[in-house]
């Protein structure tokens, strides 16, 4: 998810508007996400016995999130932070944890990385963790401060570079075994076989490269070819993409890209009468689209390879978590980012409160209290083992299909599966 940062200048006076907007939204402690180092916690003892550090008091827990609501992914990061607030109030109303309420510190980066950085360095002393940190290019530029710092961070991304710290988890799969499953999937329900050719167009980068090697890992055990094509994160029009695979003879095609990039491959591919099947990566699909002139061409034979389960999915707590966004945000898109993001916060307080039974809401208290779970299952999807570092949450891919019909655009077309390829493979931790 890799993009060239746009100056705030230059940016389009909606974003900065929707920006606005959702600082109003927001309860003031969430959308300022004001320093307040004198509420952050100095460590020490509570008067009930619990360890503390940064970020926790003898009421309060300090949650960092930072995410991009004024940049190229602001449509997710809204969601994905509308989803915490309110896990974190239905939390809150149920007596927090530890006796304490929880409470949110937002930053805006707007997918740029300097921005990131200047956002990080805020929080830096009054928080315990980072609940929510959108995009690779980011969490990897801060990556040793992370460590440094203990400071436990659930990234809102996928690359392979974000393994090996102990305090960062990849929640669900990485690009590289999405797009190896994905693989899987084509050759065993949808007629790709040996000898053929499959595209993929991918972003350059660590997203884009990252997906690319479980591609390449894949197309060599499975006997493939891979027609590459790398693009820049400001490339819209796939027309010199769509026309080399079409000249190369593809059967197939992996998108690792976004969704306006996705829109524009779909939509030429079609009306240059290619019918090969389109296979995104997690981040290439908002449901958006379909209310484009692109719809048509994404609703034939276009699906999102992704760990996570969909907000349509039959499973009783999405269905409740859909019910209730609906119900507090009347209007708002109710899409796959809500489930990631309130799901990402169940994680983080289910860590805080096996860190509380161990009455240590130290950094190191809670990251110990993460990593010793090795079957987490809020009965969201599949279950993630995260005592292991150099590994994602799962190997485990769920394959989705796009649906006008359905909330969030997107079905269940194959259920989550490890494909022999996926159990077989090394992943690339830190590269």
């Amino acid at each position: 998810m890799k993009r060239t940062p746009v100056a705030p200048a230059n940016r389009p006076r909606a974003a900065r508007l929707m920006a606005a907007v959702l600082a109003v939204a927001l309860p003031l402690g969430m959308a300022s996400g004001c320093s307040g180092k004198a509420s952050g916690g100095s460590g020490g003892t509570g008067s009930d016995g619990v360890k503390t550090g940064p970020g926790v008091t003898d009421d309060t827990i300090r949650v960092g999130v930072e995410t991009d609501l004024t940049g190229v992914y602001a449509p997710l990061g809204k969601s994905l932070t509308q989803a915490q607030q309110m896990y974190f109030e239905q939390l809150n109303a149920q007596g927090g944890v530890c006796g304490r309420k929880i409470e949110l510190v937002v930053r805006d980066h707007g997918y740029d990385v300097q921005k990131a950085v200047a956002g990080y360095s805020e929080m830096q002393s009054s928080v315990i963790g980072i609940a929510q940190f959108v995009g690779s290019p980011m969490v990897t530029a801060l990556k040793g401060r992370i460590t440094t710092d203990k400071m436990f961070v659930i990234p809102n991304a996928w690359s392979t570079t974000l393994l090996g710290s102990k305090y960062i988890q990849v929640t669900g799969t990485t690009y590289d075994i999405d797009m190896i499953n994905a693989l899987d999937f084509l050759t065993r329900e949808k007629g790709i076989a040996k000898g053929d050719k499959v595209g993929h167009v991918y972003f350059e980068g660590d997203y884009g490269e990252s997906a690319l090697a479980g591609a390449k890992y894949a197309a060599g055990e499975l006997g493939l070819t891979l027609v590459e094509q790398k693009i820049k994160a400001t490339d819209n029009d796939m027309s010199a993409q769509v026309a080399a695979l079409k000249s190369a003879g593809v059967k197939a095609i992996l998108m690792s890209a976004g969704p306006r990039q996705s829109a524009s491959l779909a939509g030429l591919a079609r009306a240059k009468g290619m019918t090969a099947p389109i296979v995104a990566s997690n981040s290439g699909f908002s449901p958006q689209l379909l209310q484009t002139a692109a719809a048509p061409a994404l609703l034939k034979d276009f699906y999102l390879a992704s760990a996570g389960a969909p907000v349509s999915s039959d499973l009783a707590p999405i269905k409740k978590l859909a019910d209730d966004y609906g119900k507090k945000y009347p209007g708002q898109p109710r899409d796959s980012a809500v489930v990631n993001g309130y799901t990402g916060a169940v994680i983080f307080a289910d860590a805080l409160k096996k860190a509380c039974a161990a009455k240590d809401l130290t950094r190191e208290g809670l990251i110990t209290a993460h990593r010793s779970t090795t079957a987490h299952d809020g009965g969201y999807g599949t279950p993630m083992d995260f005592s292991k570092v150099d590994e994602p949450g799962t190997r485990k891919t769920y394959i989705l299909r796009t649906d006008a019909k359905a909330l969030g655009g997107l079905v269940v077309e194959r259920q989550p599966q490890e494909s022999e390829a996926a159990e077989t493979y090394k992943v690339p931790a830190g590269a």
